[in-house]
């Protein structure tokens, strides 16, 4: 047998490279970026929940104050005249089932002053607060390092007047859907008003996707609104997978943090009340960025850089509207 020489791995200088890390965005990979980023999306989601917090100040001002009582139906008033004329049984079992008292808010000056005051807050801001989140939410999907507090302001300043001007139309548009949602929703049971339910519904969720996008595409491109909200409309349905698979996991959350709140709140534990401020948000955000960002590489960047001989390392592309014949 020949002698073979043992060599101490501390000195070998020929140690093979690390094997590469796969970093294709699939949901294996989800998972593992979201505990790697885990602390920093605690700490984003402390700097998104100021976006909400006028929003919640209003309805706590709306509905824990001086209230007034009422009732519920028309009906009440003719009936209470009638029982009171005749005082017969039928009256009395009508007046019992529509007569239900509830206890409205008295809006004061106080209260419309302070109330005002949180709206106009979150209009003006609330472009801004989208704008530094994507920017941050960005980083961390890309594995980028993010300084969140400075990465947040730079995004700002950067976007400052385009973010202000879409922050209000996003506003706009979720009024408008929501509203529309909460008035066809007790008329759903005609044909006629279900159908025109079922086309708000839609509209909601191809709005709630195409956000996904504008905001990414506002950060990294040199785009109008209007080729904004064009491109995020065509994405809807490049990123159909991705897309639904982010759809369905941002309403599951949603669901069980609801269906914990309600839990707990039945047997007196307020805790899940108050454990979504510290994550939902940005968690959110991060399942809308990982399902949109790698679909906006594909289509917008890459063409872009492979089609450009400047190697130019800028965060800001400048790009015309995505096609479905971008790439494939």
């Amino acid at each position: 047998m020949g002698n073979t020489k043992k060599t101490w791995s501390f000195f070998n200088k020929e140690r093979p490279d690390a094997v590469a890390e796969d970093t294709t965005p699939t949901l294996k990979f989800f998972f593992k970026l979201l505990w790697r980023k885990a602390a920093k999306l605690l700490t984003l989601n402390l700097m998104m929940v100021f976006q909400i917090i006028p929003i919640a100040v209003a309805v706590l001002v709306y509905f824990f104050g001086a209230t007034t009582p009422t009732v519920e139906h028309a009906a009440y008033a003719p009936l209470l005249g009638t029982y009171i004329a005749g005082g017969s049984p039928a009256a009395a079992t009508l007046l019992g089932t529509f007569g239900q008292q509830l206890n409205v808010p008295v809006m004061t000056t106080g209260r419309l002053i302070v109330i005002c005051i949180m709206i106009a807050i979150t209009v003006l801001t609330w472009g801004w607060q989208n704008v530094g989140a994507a920017y941050n939410l960005r980083s961390l999907v890309r594995g980028d390092s993010a300084f969140l507090w400075s990465d947040y302001f730079y995004a700002v300043r950067r976007n400052l007047k385009q973010a202000f001007i879409f922050g209000i139309i996003d506003l706009l548009f979720i009024f408008v859907l929501v509203c529309d949602i909460m008035f066809f929703f007790p008329l759903s049971t005609t044909t006629g008003y279900g159908l025109m339910y079922g086309l708000v519904l839609a509209l909601g969720l191809i709005y709630l996707v195409m956000r996904f996008y504008i905001y990414p595409m506002m950060i990294t491109f040199d785009l109008s609104i209007y080729k904004l909200l064009k491109n995020a409309l065509i994405f809807t349905m490049l990123g159909f997978k991705r897309n639904l698979v982010a759809v369905l996991g941002i309403f599951a959350i949603i669901v069980l943090n609801i269906a914990a709140i309600f839990g707990g709140l039945s047997v007196g534990f307020s805790v899940p009340l108050v454990l979504p401020f510290f994550y939902l948000l940005a968690l959110l955000g991060f399942i809308s960025m990982y399902a949109a960002y790698p679909n906006i590489k594909r289509y917008m960047i890459d063409p872009y850089e492979t089609s450009d001989s400047n190697d130019d390392t800028s965060d800001e592309v400048s790009s015309e509207e995505v096609t479905p014949e971008a790439n494939g």
